[in-house]
């Protein structure tokens, strides 16, 4: 590892970034870096700028190019020490789009195509709390409180805990899962270097599964969370609970639900 990457690192970790921002900074600085195939304290506004030009013209998603030039920002602002060239690296503008929502039945039919057991009870989790993939991935045992009818989220997106509901329902299904499997560390042990499971693996079971029950709509453990939030609107649930539920940091960003509310 080289000096320069060792110190960014280091600035990162001493303002208390996640593991997962760290590594997707470094993995953004270095692509900047290897499409100029030079060290990127070597490069200045002009290269940041005609790179920036070139994930337009690659279509880049807006959360890469948005997490390129949060990652450029903090390199030249914080690890470089030029405050001043920060205000030279232009956010992209996010598209308003509604986000996927399955309609309750919808939500039946993908839980059916599921195989029962573990793989099912996975994706029961994830809509019944409205959890992000990543959350789910991370709940340990002791996380489930029995007594207070609660899931305790630890370090959720933004370094913050929460609590969500937990139904009678679904605790005993977890009950269920828990005398047959024994987990000890995770809740929903997997094969990643830290005993996780995989994400990726729990997208692909996703799509295939929404195919099985004929959803033609985009349909992924994150629509879950989103269906999840609509629904509860439509239950009569308020925004500002919902919001504690989802752990946003925006009301916008929940208040966002209710256009889709109004369109269904």
């Amino acid at each position: 590892m080289t000096p320069l990457r060792q110190r960014l690192i280091d600035d990162m970790r001493l303002r208390n970034y996640s593991p997962r921002t760290i590594e997707a900074y470094v993995c953004r600085l270095a692509q900047f870096a290897q499409h100029f195939g030079r060290s990127p304290d070597q490069l200045g506004m002009e290269e940041v700028r005609a790179y920036q030009l070139h994930l337009v013209d690659q279509k880049a998603s807006w959360s890469r190019f948005n997490q390129t030039v949060c990652a450029l920002r903090f390199f030249f602002g914080t690890t470089l020490g030029r405050p001043e060239q920060v205000p030279l690296i232009p956010f992209g503008k996010r598209p308003r789009t509604l986000p996927s929502v399955l309609a309750p039945e919808e939500v039946v039919r993908l839980f059916e195509a599921l195989p029962a057991g573990r793989l099912r009870l996975r994706f029961q989790v994830v809509y019944a709390c409205g959890l992000r993939l990543s959350e789910l991935l991370h709940l340990r045992p002791t996380d489930i409180d029995s007594r207070r009818m609660v899931v305790v989220v630890r370090q959720g997106k933004g370094g913050k805990d929460r609590l969500v509901p937990l139904s009678a329902r679904l605790l005993g299904e977890l009950r269920s899962y828990w005398r047959e499997f024994r987990p000890t560390t995770w809740l929903f042990p997997g094969e990643c270097a830290d005993g996780t499971l995989c994400g990726v693996s729990m997208q692909r079971q996703c799509q295939r599964a929404a195919r099985r029950a004929g959803i033609t709509k985009r349909c992924t453990p994150h629509t879950l969370r989103h269906s999840y939030a609509t629904h509860l609107l439509e239950a009569g649930v308020d925004v500002i609970t919902l919001q504690a539920i989802l752990g946003h940091h925006d009301l916008r960003t929940t208040a966002h639900y209710y256009a889709h509310r109004i369109v269904m």
